[in-house]
């Protein structure tokens, strides 16, 4: 009877360890909400374009989670993708049979220069995060405009390969999400089972301790600034693939729409917590709102009202429900102790 008892208490302690539970919860109200004013919603086709569209978004907050869990920030994000996306078009533009595995190759290694210098500026020149982003998000943007002169790449420009990048499948999964699922997967095993992935924690958690365990702060940023760099240029070629258009103004303020994410997600701000689950979920929320707003016909003008509204109550909900996890735990806590 004992050990009966004692499993369900395990079970009940993950359980209320799921912080993520309130998000889950919202998401599920929104999409009934989206379901019974418009029954197009919850058609197959329909979430299939939502989790395609909210692909690119979801791989940029896993980057900006790890940089916001050492306490930083990257503002630049939406100029690297610019960047990366107009200098990958550029180039298959020119040369027609460029192979897209090469064109994705340039976009990432063009993000992660950009994202090494943020980190360099960061780390070593001790430069705050968001002055250190802020600076090269502009000095980014004002290279897209230049390489580009001031013009855009038009789809009739690109090879039809490199438009297939977004548009093709690999067994039966479109390639955005299937890129998506992959760096999920991956960065899920690194921050949990690798020891830069631990010490990215430990970072953001208590700087002071991570210094006298022996951990260098200054490698590790630089590592997540890196990261991120990369995630953003690879976003950058699947942006310009999918919407088979480059220009100078791509992807402005998105690096805001990223953060949301990350924040919405249960990411702290002030560093040291954060999850992958959390961010898909976060992404999602806003590819819900980007979807299904439209479909219910609301204007234009009050679809940025209304979805920054919407994220507040989404963020609030999530407060709430980790704040009673944490509470709940302390409880059962305190009665496994009196039990002993």
């Amino acid at each position: 009877m004992l050990k009966k008892n004692s499993k369900d208490d395990k079970l009940k302690f993950n359980f209320y360890n799921f912080k993520e539970l309130g998000l889950v919860i919202f998401l599920i109200l929104l999409c009934v909400i989206f379901q019974v004013i418009n029954p197009r919603f919850l058609t197959i086709v329909n979430i299939k374009d939502l989790i395609t569209n909210t692909a690119i978004l979801s791989i940029l907050a896993v980057g900006m989670m790890l940089v916001l869990i050492t306490r930083g920030i990257d503002l630049s994000i939406g100029a690297t993708l610019a960047l990366s996306g107009m200098t990958s078009a550029l180039v298959v533009s020119k040369y027609q049979n460029l192979s897209p595995i090469v064109a994705i190759l340039i976009g990432a290694i063009i993000g992660m220069v950009c994202g090494f210098i943020v980190g360099l500026l960061v780390a070593k020149a001790k430069i705050l995060p968001i002055i250190a982003s802020l600076g090269m998000m502009n000095v980014y943007r004002g290279l897209t405009y230049i390489i580009s002169g001031g013009s855009w790449v038009s789809a009739d420009q690109m090879p039809t390969s490199f438009k297939n990048i977004a548009t093709g499948s690999i067994l039966g999964i479109n390639n955005l999400v299937f890129i998506a699922i992959i760096i999920y997967l991956f960065f899920c095993y690194f921050i949990n089972y690798t020891r830069s992935g631990r010490q990215i924690y430990a970072i953001g958690s208590n700087p002071d301790s991570a210094i006298i365990t022996g951990i260098k702060i200054d490698n590790v940023q630089m590592m997540v600034y890196t990261i991120m760099g990369i995630l953003a240029g690879l976003g950058g070629v699947l942006w310009v693939s999918k919407f088979a258009s480059a220009q100078g103004d791509t992807a402005t303020g998105y690096e805001l729409t990223v953060i949301a994410s990350c924040v919405l997600g249960g990411v702290s701000i002030a560093g040291g917590s954060g999850k992958i689950i959390g961010v898909i979920l976060g992404s999602l929320l806003i590819g819900t709102l980007n979807n299904g707003l439209p479909l219910i016909k609301v204007s234009s003008f009050w679809e940025q009202a209304i979805q920054g509204f919407v994220i507040l109550i989404g963020i609030l909900i999530n407060v709430f429900v980790t704040k009673r996890a944490k509470y709940n735990n302390l409880k059962r806590r305190a009665l496994i102790n009196d039990g002993e």
